[in-house]
């Protein structure tokens, strides 16, 4: 078996080069993983595009249809940090639904990674943070009305609290969220994860792996989900734009390696979505991302 990969060329609506999201990163990271012959034409899993009822379970109606129509009012469009084209509309849903896919492929063949997702600061009444809809709550969603999973847990290593997703299952008892974070990093206001571990700035390749360490398997342990889903943002690398950490890429590398073992090791399901990362190199931050990629197709 090779490691199920999802792309969507969608997933990559042009944007000037010098806008703050680097979107560019999207297809380069698909390109490579092509290159290193982990994906290539026709084999991967292309996700269609999710329906508003989908999302709907996640987000406030009113707002899923004003994505939908690109009719996004401008002071939600500023929070979010673009605006509302079609292109931005289209890559938000085929992202929301590339995750989903990604989940099915998971509790298939018991691992499978999106080139994109891990939109974790849309909330349910709206986006923000570059986060159009929470792919990761909708997957859940969607998962748990058909009756696929009855407990979920999301592990997100974005170097940014994982606040959107925090406050969508604030009070759902059946999903675990988990969120290690820069602690003085956006947002400025943090919404309860149901475990989060704050990292001061600056934190280096092992305190942050002893930190990792210190939570996944016993969080894994006690809650005993259907699935995870693993946010491996490249955002906590010392070189990033965005970030307050210091990890190099030999420790992202472990970081991937430790979290996919421990969820692997425990008979669960993952599926691996892209998070952030924000360095101005293209080239360099797409293989950044696919880091996530390498290290899963160890283990299938």
């Amino acid at each position: 078996m090779t490691l199920p990969i999802v792309h969507n060329p969608s997933y990559n609506p042009e944007f000037p080069a010098d806008h703050r999201f680097p979107m560019g990163k999207f297809k380069r990271i698909a390109e490579i993983l092509t290159e290193e012959g982990l994906a290539g034409p026709g084999t991967f899993h292309i996700p269609g595009e999710a329906p508003a009822s989908w999302i709907a379970l996640a987000h406030d109606r009113a707002y899923v249809d004003q994505v939908f129509a690109s009719e996004v009012p401008t002071a939600i469009a500023r929070e979010i940090g673009f605006a509302m084209t079609p292109p931005v509309a289209l890559r938000a849903r085929c992202a929301s639904a590339g995750t989903l896919l990604t989940a099915r492929l998971a509790l298939e063949h018991g691992l499978a990674c999106n080139t994109a997702g891990g939109s974790h600061h849309a909330r349910r009444a709206q986006g923000a943070g570059f986060c159009v809809f929470n792919d990761v709550a909708v997957a859940i969603r969607v998962l748990m009305a058909d009756g696929a999973i009855e407990r979920a847990m999301v592990i997100d290593c974005d170097v940014h609290q994982g606040d959107g997703t925090a406050s969508i299952f604030a009070d759902d008892p059946a999903v675990f969220t988990l969120s290690l974070h820069a602690e003085n990093n956006y947002p400025v206001r943090k919404v309860p994860s149901s475990l989060d571990v704050p990292l001061v700035d600056d934190c280096e390749d092992d305190s942050y792996l002893e930190a990792v360490r210190a939570v996944v398997a016993p969080a894994l342990a006690a809650f005993r989900p259907d699935i995870v889903f693993y946010n491996a943002g490249v955002d906590p690398h010392r070189d990033d734009r965005l970030g307050r950490l210091a990890l190099s890429d030999q420790g992202l590398i472990d970081r991937d390696r430790f979290v996919i073992d421990a969820v692997r090791e425990a008979g669960i399901p993952l599926a691996g979505v892209l998070g952030g990362g924000y360095e101005r190199d293209i080239d360099r931050l797409a293989r950044r991302h696919a880091t996530l990629h390498r290290v899963a197709a160890e283990f299938v």
